[in-house]
């Protein structure tokens, strides 16, 4: 497996805060990168499953003696097959490897086919009979709360309820009688689906002493180990997971997919190669998805526009199992207030089971949904007060200082009124009105804005840390150990560059590794916004040691004192007074390996604040630090048939110092596109629990021709906290695009409270409004 990079600029200097080339960029543009995907061990054997294909049902047989004679069939295995707990999950382990008695969607695994070719497998995966008692099916969340619901997992004491909890400060729900001036309104989003462009694959083998290795497409190879040896009585420390370069994850992949399933064929291959690969169909009906949310606003303010009370209600869709659902409530609910100062606040989640696809992990956990509530509502709010919404936003923006409506002091950088002061300078907002009235017949234009914030980090109640390696080679180049995944966002570069800037090297002098846990350290998963953050601060320290080291090593070669007058640059070590180099090769070739690492571990910063809210998350509540955004859409509306055309988008964002310019510019503009999907076409149509937009012929996301011109400026805030003063910026750009377009055209007219915002509702709310 390749996964170190060797094909980038090698003499470009790498420094902090310039445009830099992704490391990666050209094995992947050649197609000479390796992804898991990639992966064909010389004697290996397919794995693929069979599915329940119906929602919510007991299981009392399972035949597999047809499949078990197929040619080429090498094992069928089922739920008696399955060691350990046969359960998974990160916080709640609710999910079975393999369905036992009962199954709860359709996508559930029954059972585990390991076969010659893939030919073979499907046949035998088509024989495999099983006998089905049907039960009640559960496909939204009122019914799931009925109090005479079907179960869906027994002998819980809160029914389908996975989790609910409230958030107060202040006077709560009773401040919202004192509020001159009150809007409300509910809103809907549905399921989205991550839509990478690598599907849920790997490949795995046990060795004969019982070790098992495995290539495989995740976020997070350091926690799928304690997944895979829960759910199948494995020893941790003899499973080793390799997670080369990703096509895309966006959270689908944070959290076991093919993980315990390809762990179970492996242990039943007799050493032989494992691969399975899920089709892009099985995705969408068996992977995560985002989570469909119900949400009921209520904001009141006094007649100048200073918000007062906000009453919410948030309830999620969480499908058959609990995956991450609890966690993406808390986030949910945290950023339910927007980035507004609110002294009176009662915000109330539930996260339902049903008997729909699993939700879990995307891009904006929790918070793109919410976003969607709550500047929705700020822009009812500004109508009603006939307000300019940049004027009632700007007036209400949360400061370094202020409690956010959460309770929570931001200690932290806090860039909201700079986005806006920086949106508000830019010609496309200030011509904004001379645009829109130029509008053709049939047509009409409206700009919508909308201004959100992403947390950082995994929040309270658990260690949020990584630990970083660098290594000097006996060939005089560094090697840096990552232990956290990159999925596309670009941080194999930024790490490359925070080494080459502390220690003064080139392009061609770095390189990284990916994660391995046979040779890197634990740091946690490529999620959070908390990736750069928390592995970048680690490997700033890593480097330092390594410097300081290096630099006293040196000392000996010159026969000098102490190391004061000596350098690193390019390739040597320099002593300025006399200008003599030593090559860094000399140092790496005389001193012992060990001799020649540094490490350096960090962790994210937490609130302290004492809070009585939150109570039933275990973590993710509460977040010291976010990243800010403000968004504005500029969208042509056609009245005969409803169709929304994006023409520009402007996206200012406050994420800390810039690391790289380049790479910041394509994690704003990927995340716009993502949202102005999630904002006009994507929706899975999930129908009696059955995903019908079921393949990328059928769920639309927006292609090169859909997206407009972006313009996306920057904020000179940094975060002291951060390496070189950044914050994540992975997330928060995804929150903007909804509800800024779902603006846009209420400024045109229709108002829309669900989304996708598709032309037929587009229509039918113009239809409505002229009767």
């Amino acid at each position: 497996m390749k996964n170190e990079n060797k094909d980038w600029a090698p003499d470009r200097a790498l420094e902090i805060g310039r445009p830099t080339p992704r490391i990666d960029g050209l094995g992947k543009a050649c197609g000479t990168e390796r992804y898991a995907v990639d992966e064909y061990p010389a004697g290996m054997l397919w794995a693929g499953v069979k599915r329940a294909e119906v929602p919510h049902a007991r299981i009392t047989g399972i035949d597999i003696s047809v499949a078990e004679k197929r040619p080429g069939v090498v094992r069928v295995l089922t739920r008696r097959d399955v060691p350990g707990t046969n359960r998974q999950g990160i916080m709640h382990k609710d999910q079975p490897v393999l369905a036992g008695t009962k199954v709860r969607h359709l996508g559930e695994p029954v059972a585990l086919v390991l076969a010659e070719d893939r030919e073979a497998l499907s046949a035998a995966i088509d024989v495999i009979e099983m006998s089905l008692e049907p039960l009640p099916g559960i496909f939204d969340i009122d019914s799931a709360l009925e109090l005479d619901a079907s179960l869906i997992h027994h002998g819980r004491e809160q029914g389908n309820l996975l989790i609910g909890s409230s958030i107060i400060t202040g006077q709560g729900k009773a401040a919202m009688a004192d509020c001159p001036v009150q809007v409300s309104a509910e809103f809907t989003v549905p399921a989205q689906r991550h839509a990478f462009l690598e599907n849920e694959n790997g490949v795995a083998w046990q060795d004969p002493d019982g070790t098992l290795h495995m290539i495989v497409s995740t976020q997070a190879p350091f926690r799928d180990r304690f997944e895979i040896s829960h759910a199948l009585g494995l020893d941790p420390t003899r499973i080793r997971v390799q997670a080369p370069y990703l096509g895309g994850g966006f959270g689908g992949k944070d959290g076991a997919t093919v993980q315990c399933l390809l762990a179970l064929a492996a242990m039943h291959a007799n050493g032989r190669p494992v691969k399975m690969c899920w089709s892009r169909e099985e995705s969408f009906q068996s992977g995560y998805t985002r989570h469909a949310a119900r949400m009921r606003y209520q904001l009141g303010a006094d007649r100048n526009g200073k918000l007062m009370a906000l009453v919410c209600h948030v309830d999620l869709d969480t499908g058959a199992y609990a995956h991450l659902g609890g966690e993406v409530l808390a986030l949910g609910m945290e950023h339910a207030g927007g980035t507004y100062r609110i002294p009176n606040v009662y915000i109330k989640g539930r996260a339902v089971y049903t008997n729909n696809p699993v939700a879990g992990a995307m891009r904006g956990f929790g918070v793109a949904q919410v976003s969607f509530g709550m500047e929705r509502i700020m822009d009812i709010l500004a109508r009603k007060l006939s307000m300019d919404s940049l004027d009632l936003r700007r007036k209400n923006a949360l400061h370094r200082g202020d409690r956010n409506p959460c309770g929570v002091t931001l200690t932290g950088s806090t860039g909201i009124a700079d986005c806006l002061e920086k949106l508000s300078s830019n010609p496309l907002w200030r011509e904004r009105n001379t645009w829109t009235a130029e509008a053709g017949r049939f047509k009409r234009r409206g700009v919508g804005l909308a201004v959100v914030h992403n947390a950082m980090g995994y929040g309270r109640g658990l260690p949020d840390s990584a630990i970083a390696k660098i290594e000097l080679l006996p060939d005089g180049k560094f090697c840096i150990y990552s232990a956290v995944a990159d999925m596309g966002q670009g941080n194999a570069t930024a790490y490359a560059q925070i080494a080459g800037q502390i220690l003064g090297q080139n392009a061609s002098n770095i390189t990284v590794v990916q994660p391995d846990t046979s040779r890197c350290h634990p740091s946690g998963s490529s999620s959070a916004g908390r990736t750069t953050y928390t592995f970048g601060n680690a490997l700033i320290k890593a480097c330092h040691n390594m410097k300081d080291k290096l630099l006293a090593r040196a000392a000996m070669f010159f026969f000098l004192e102490e190391p004061r007058d000596l350098v690193l640059v390019h390739g040597n070590i320099r002593h300025l007074p006399t200008s003599r180099d030593l090559p860094l090769s000399r140092l790496g070739s005389f001193f012992s390996r060990d001799d020649c690492q540094a490490m350096g571990e960090a962790f994210m910063p937490a609130a302290k604040d004492n809070l009585s809210g939150g109570k039933e998350f275990q973590i993710g509540f509460p977040h010291l630090l976010f990243a800010h955004a403000a968004h504005a859409a500029f969208i042509e509306l056609d009245e005969l048939t409803g169709q929304v055309e994006v023409c520009h988008y402007l996206a200012v964002t406050e994420a800390g110092r810039v690391l790289n310019p380049q790479s910041f510019e394509q994690q704003v503009h990927g995340a716009v596109a993502q949202g102005l999907g999630y904002a006009l076409s994507e929706d899975m149509l999930i129908n009696n629990g059955r995903v019908h937009a079921s393949s990328l012929a059928t769920y639309i996301i927006p292609t090169a021709v859909d997206v407009p011109e972006i313009q996306s400026w920057t904020c000179d805030v940094e975060e002291s906290s951060g390496p070189f003063g950044m914050k994540g910026v992975g997330e928060v750009g995804m929150n903007g695009p909804l509800p800024a377009v779902a603006n846009a055209l209420y400024s045109c007219g229709a108002n829309i409270f669900h989304a996708p915002l598709t032309p037929e509702r587009v229509l039918f709310v113009l239809t409505r409004r002229k009767k």
